[in-house]
């Protein structure tokens, strides 16, 4: 069976590097329209070749959408319109815009809508890892919707990326990565402007960065590219998110400003049942 990846980049090659240690394929087609990662993912030889979407399409008996968001949004009813029984998976990290694109589609069966929760600061080829999915979640969303073989061929592939599965609607997964993922993008986005603000006037800021500043800065070093699609189509979410990340920095404010340590103090405590969720 061969496997199209549409979109050669951290994900894409990331998925086209685990799948071919397993060595359950006969090819990994790429798909992608920058040809610096094809050259690129060539030399990594993160695929077998790189051909134009229609020929992956007729090639192919599973096409996983591996680009920015609004490129699926595009290219979902597109490809649909050509598959028989070719099994079409995004990967996308919002959905409600992407599933209304093919909601009607007559081969809506044949599209399963999934979301590996995995990712680092990098992007393209050479941010490839063969383990970045190992232990992670993989949610679906809708996946009711999919006829069963095509949902059975892609939780195939979550298993052979190593991945625990999970299931939610749009709706609820649209809001939920908003908390847990988009707005923590956002807020290093955000810290980063403000230190290399201050960098213009006090050059030396950098000398004092440890691994704190480090750790919460790094996804600073996010692509725009895959970013910026992110926040339009999930714009309603990530701006309620962030009204309430807003708040809870007023607060922060307000005590320091009012001396109020005390109430600081609670707050911090406060933050700290964080814990409960995250060890």
């Amino acid at each position: 069976m061969n496997i199209a990846i549409v979109g050669v980049g951290l994900i894409g090659g990331s998925i086209a590097l685990r799948l071919r240690e397993t060595e359950q394929y006969n090819k990994i087609i790429g798909v992608d329209k920058s040809e610096a990662n094809r050259k690129k993912a060539l030399q990594l030889k993160l695929v077998d070749e790189f051909v134009t979407l229609e020929e992956a399409i007729d090639q192919c008996k599973v096409v996983i959408l591996a680009t920015p968001v609004d490129a699926i949004v595009q290219l979902a009813p597109y490809i649909l319109d050509r598959v028989t029984d070719q099994v079409l998976i995004d990967m996308g990290s919002t959905k409600i815009n992407i599933l209304e694109q093919i909601a009607d589609h007559p081969k809506r069966g044949r599209y399963v809508a999934a979301h590996p929760m995995a990712g680092t600061e990098y992007s393209g080829p050479e941010a490839a890892l063969p383990d970045l999915f190992k232990d992670k979640n993989m949610v679906y969303v809708e996946a009711f919707k999919s006829d069963e073989d095509a949902f059975d061929l892609a939780d195939t592939i979550t298993e052979q990326l190593e991945m625990k599965s999970l299931f939610m609607n749009a709706e609820e997964h649209d809001m939920h990565t908003a908390y847990v993922s988009h707005i923590s993008h956002l807020t290093s986005f955000a810290l980063a402007l403000t230190v290399l603000e201050k960098e213009k006037s006090q050059g030396r800021i950098f000398e004092l960065a440890g691994s704190g500043f480090e750790s919460t800065v790094r996804l600073a070093k996010s692509s725009p590219d895959m970013w910026t699609p992110i926040f339009k189509q999930n714009r309603i979410n990530v701006l309620e998110v962030l009204e309430e990340h807003i708040k809870q920095l007023q607060k922060l404010h307000d005590k320091i400003e009012a001396e109020d340590y005390e109430g600081l103090h609670k707050l911090i405590k406060k933050s700290n049942k964080i814990k409960r969720i995250i060890k």
